[in-house]
């Protein structure tokens, strides 16, 4: 070492940094669901998947999350943040800067939740002639069943869950996942139906400044279903909410 000019250590040195600097290059990915997919605790299904899909091409990232969705999705398309999680096919249409990884994350199931009703929900028309609930807003139901006789569109899950609860309502209308959750946390025994009404594949987005990673977080994600570190997030954190 003691004959390495000054020069030559500084130039040594400023490698060194470079090469930590790109080794910690981070991600931060949006969405605007919670839990059970992204936690306080960054300990939700979505929060896991994310980080170790690009943990393993050599990358930190994080997933935050927005109220307003809508914003979330423009700031993503804007560059201001890196990425979007937990998203329907097609956004590229309306967003033209986001390249969908094409390795999907998820089905997300759309289904009728009930205390005490037998029913095999096939189609929507199963519907017909109960009452039911659901969030306004969400336009997987409205769309579906914009004529249906008796309907209650709350402002906030807790409503739903109180009208089910209280008997005001035979079914109320959720995601999977979300309304397992919820029950578990307010105490409640209900019945998700199947099949579900509706399914949606899910998918995570990036600006089109990180195209080289598109290729590489999908490869990532797709070997994670094949050596089980997919599972044993989904079984941690979803999967417990079935049992």
């Amino acid at each position: 070492m003691k004959n390495i000019t000054l020069p030559v250590l500084a130039v040594f040195t400023l490698l060194c940094g470079a090469t930590s600097t790109f080794a910690s290059e981070n991600l931060v990915l949006n969405t605007g669901i919670r839990d059970p997919f992204t936690t306080n605790n960054k300990d939700g299904f979505i929060d896991l998947i994310v980080k170790e899909t690009f943990r393993r091409i050599g990358i930190d990232a994080e997933v935050i999350v927005y109220q307003n969705s809508a914003k979330s999705l423009q700031n993503t398309n804007n560059g201001i943040d890196d990425g979007a999680a937990l998203r329907i096919k097609g956004l590229e249409k309306k967003f033209p800067n986001l390249i969908r990884i094409p390795e999907k994350l998820m089905d997300n199931d759309f289904v009728a939740y009930s205390t005490d009703q037998s029913l095999t929900t096939d189609d929507w028309g199963t519907m017909d002639g109960f009452k039911i609930a659901y969030i306004k807003g969400w336009q997987i139901f409205q769309n579906n069943l914009p004529d249906h006789k008796s309907t209650t569109r709350t402002k906030t899950a807790q409503q739903m869950f109180d009208l089910l609860d209280n008997g005001d309502v035979e079914f109320m209308l959720y995601e999977r996942w979300q309304g397992l959750w919820r029950a578990q946390q307010l105490g409640i025994e209900i019945r998700p139906h199947s099949p579900p009404l509706a399914k949606r594949e899910m998918f995570m987005y990036l600006n089109k400044k990180h195209s080289d990673l598109v290729e590489k977080a999908a490869g990532a994600l797709s070997d994670m279903k094949k050596d089980g570190a997919y599972k044993e997030i989904f079984d941690k954190t979803l999967g417990q909410l079935q049992k």
